[in-house]
């Protein structure tokens, strides 16, 4: 959705279309969206390149996500369209790809289209020689030349006449595309990259971002999570506020602007607007896990229960539109609805004055920006960000906002009620009609269930059901480490039933699957897969004590180890080594939306030497470090959560509870912050794993004790739970 073209589209009707092409034996939502195309369709597979081969014929690949509006556009006016179709039939091998069911190969191809100079994104569209080589390709087409751009069907017969009369230029192109993707770092010399150099990365990052409406440039913004992150460790590490502040800036607008969904909770994509007003509205579980670990810290510093709020309507959303009978989670939530972008999110005035009368629909529109005219396009996005003051510097914390004064005196009434947060919507009915004292975000939590319901009348956003397991490794961490932080206990059950799904479905042989639908598991998982899960069984380990966690978590380290590692640079190639062959193994260390699993990997490594005691995993760590940092050193913004990683091999705070209240210690411990404490709890000595050198501790009696260690060096042990916090931040060398 962007305020210069909004195409609309109509839906093709399943039921009427009688024809189905190979798509329908797939359980990817994205590709059965196609499964009726007149395009003859293939998913990627051999016996698809074997198709080209035998025939001779170019591949036209395409690549794109359920959720993706682009991708709806082109099927819509294109993909549909009988004679183009036709034109693609006859041209083609045409093969369609869910980038989120197979990540590695829409890695390899976008990296091919980067080479040609192409910014990049989704719909991908790319034509290969027989072998599945690129040669050319890009984004989105018209289906007929429009604004300087041409038509896909005139594309498609100019790439078709080049492999025909002209193989020598298809040649040229296929030999420098895959010069450039064969192309490995040329042997550098080590790379030191410490303290002072992640403080000056983040010092960059900062300057970069928008002192006024926070967020990294200009439009469009992304929440860039792991960015937020780099400034987050900064403030802990330097004990600089303006950090912090910048990190609770950029989430106050996001939290108050239209990329939020006031009704039901959850964040967009992204927006397409500096303001945070105007957002593509699909919904992304990645997303979301990582702002709920960004919410969750940025509370427990402030205290402002707008971010406390937003983290429980947030898990309010996934535990009511995004989770599967069995307690995984799904992918996304699409952008459209009726054939129009956000249509199901924004509202007209009349509607508001229809479902709530005149007094409360006025009272809705002051709080929600909301006016006859509409806030964009001639609708209403509902948003509070006319209740932020603008900021003019980084150094100057956000202010506090009416919103915010008045969370505060509600957050134990009303204020939480949406989303299963507090008490039920329908008493915020009762409360509505027979109590006018209330306060005023308890009357507006009251009118937000009241559309809230309405809304839900409307026809909703496709919904891709297929679980990720990434993804969801992402979010059962984020689960974990929030739920702790913020005293959720059951945002930690939530995490634990998700774990119990994947670890019973969709796990062969100690080995991760990647995607799983209609019980179907696609196999095997991707580098990603393990690293998120690793992390997730580790979050879960340190919030609840429970060994099966750290058991799964080295299983799957040691599958990582096995099948993936890149003995070239220490890191790991994202498909295993038995995967089926792609034209190159791809081995990105950049973060996308989501962080690169080398630096997930290298944080689980880290962590797994403390839980384990043994130093075998920080050596790992360490030689993932020394291949990769050379890469990060040259583009450190791209390699955030890498030197996140590094960040916490540098200075994580080991905290070792043993004796009969290690449980005690370890809930203390758990409400400090996460991103740089590691937390080992043990009821007795034999307890911990035989290589911890915390064994060798002498406990008289019935005596508990926690020892603390940061920077490479141990504090003596301490034996009164109320000194743990001081003790700390002496370890942290007083900085929070």
């Amino acid at each position: 959705m962007t305020a210069i073209e909004r195409p609309k589209r109509t839906m093709t009707n399943p039921a009427s279309t009688a024809r189905e092409n190979r798509l329908a034996h797939e359980t990817s939502p994205y590709l059965l969206q196609h499964k009726h195309n007149p395009v003859d369709w293939w998913p990627w597979s051999p016996d698809a390149l074997s198709e080209a081969k035998r025939h001779n014929k170019p591949i036209l690949l395409s690549i794109g996500y359920a959720a993706c509006h682009w991708c709806h556009v082109m099927a819509h006016e294109s993909f549909e369209d009988e004679a183009t179709a036709a034109v693609m039939n006859r041209l083609f091998v045409n093969i369609k790809v869910d980038r989120e069911e197979r990540p590695d190969i829409d890695q390899i191809y976008m990296a091919a289209l980067h080479h040609l100079g192409e910014q990049g994104g989704w719909p991908l569209t790319m034509f290969l020689t027989p072998n599945g080589e690129p040669v050319w390709g890009g984004t989105y087409f018209p289906k007929t030349s429009r604004y300087g751009r041409p038509g896909f069907v005139d594309i498609m017969e100019e790439i078709a006449r080049l492999f025909r009369d002209e193989p020598q230029r298809i040649e040229h192109n296929r030999t420098a595309i895959m010069s450039a993707l064969a192309t490995k770092a040329r042997p550098t010399n080590k790379v030191v990259i410490g303290a002072r150099e992640l403080d000056s990365a983040a010092t960059a990052i900062a300057r970069a971002f928008d002192s006024v409406n926070g967020g990294l440039g200009r439009a469009p913004k992304f929440p860039q999570c792991s960015m937020l992150e780099v400034l987050w460790r900064a403030g802990m590490r330097r004990g600089d506020a303006r950090f912090y502040e910048l990190v609770e800036l950029s989430l106050a607008h996001m939290c108050e602007g239209g990329i939020y969904d006031h009704l039901g909770g959850g964040f967009s994509r992204y927006s397409v607007d500096e303001r945070w007003l105007v957002p593509h509205f699909e919904k992304m579980l990645y997303d979301n896990a990582q702002l709920l670990e960004l919410l969750a810290l940025a509370h427990a510093r402030t205290g402002l229960p707008l971010f406390k709020q937003r983290a429980q309507e947030t898990v309010g959303w996934l535990a009511r539109e995004m989770t599967t009978p069995d307690g995984a989670f799904c992918a996304s939530l699409d952008a459209d609805s009726e054939g129009e972008e956000g249509k199901f999110y924004v509202w007209s005035y009349r509607e508001i004055v229809e479902i709530l009368g005149q007094e409360d629909a006025d009272y809705v529109a002051l709080a929600y920006d909301v006016t006859p005219e509409g806030n964009f396009e001639g609708h209403n996005i509902l948003n509070r960000l006319k209740q932020l003051s603008n900021s003019n510097s980084p150094a100057t914390p956000p202010p506090e906002p009416d919103s915010m004064l008045q969370h505060k005196r509600s957050m134990n009434g009303a204020g939480a009620l949406l989303n299963g947060a507090g008490k039920h919507p329908d008493q915020a009915n009762s409360m509505l009609q027979h109590d006018r004292s209330i306060t005023p975000e308890a009357r507006l939590a009251a009118l937000r269930y009241k559309l809230l319901q309405a809304r839900s009348k409307r026809i909703r956003p496709g919904l891709d059901d297929k679980v990720l397991m990434d993804w969801n490794g992402l979010m059962i961490a984020a689960l974990a480490n929030a739920g702790v932080l913020l005293g959720e206990p059951g945002w930690t059950a939530m995490a634990a039933r998700a774990f119990g799904f994947i670890a019973r479905h969709m796990v062969r042989d100690n080995r991760l699957g990647h995607s799983w639908r209609d019980g179907k598991l696609l196999v095997p998982g991707l580098a990603s897969d393990h690293a998120a899960m690793i992390k997730a069984a580790i979050a879960l380990h340190e919030a609840t004590g429970a060994p099966k966690y750290l058991v799964h978590a080295l299983q799957w380290q040691m599958v990582l180890d096995r099948h993936y590692v890149h003995k070239g640079n220490g890191g790991y190639y994202l498909t295993a080594d038995d995967a089926e062959g792609l034209v190159v193994r791809p081995d990105s260390t950049i973060d996308e939306a989501t962080p690169n699993p080398n630096g997930v990997a290298a944080q689980n490594l880290v962590r797994l030497a403390v839980l384990t005691g043994d130093g075998i995993w920080r050596e790992r760590a360490d030689i993932l470090f020394d291949g990769l940092l050379s890469a990060a050193a040259e583009s450190m913004y791209l390699h955030a959560s890498l030197i996140n990683a590094l960040d916490l091999r540098l200075r994580g705070v080991e905290i070792v509870a043993i004796g009969p209240q290690a449980n005690h210690f370890a809930d203390a411990a758990l409400a400090l912050p996460f991103p740089d404490r590691i937390v080992v709890r043990a009821t007795r000595v034999d307890d911990l794993p035989a290589t911890h050198p915390a064994r060798a501790v002498k406990l008289g009696g019935n005596q508990t004790a926690a020892m603390i260690c940061a920077g490479e060096k141990c504090s003596l042990p301490i034996t009164e739970v109320g000194q743990l916090a001081a003790a700390v931040a002496a370890a942290r060398g007083g900085n929070a």
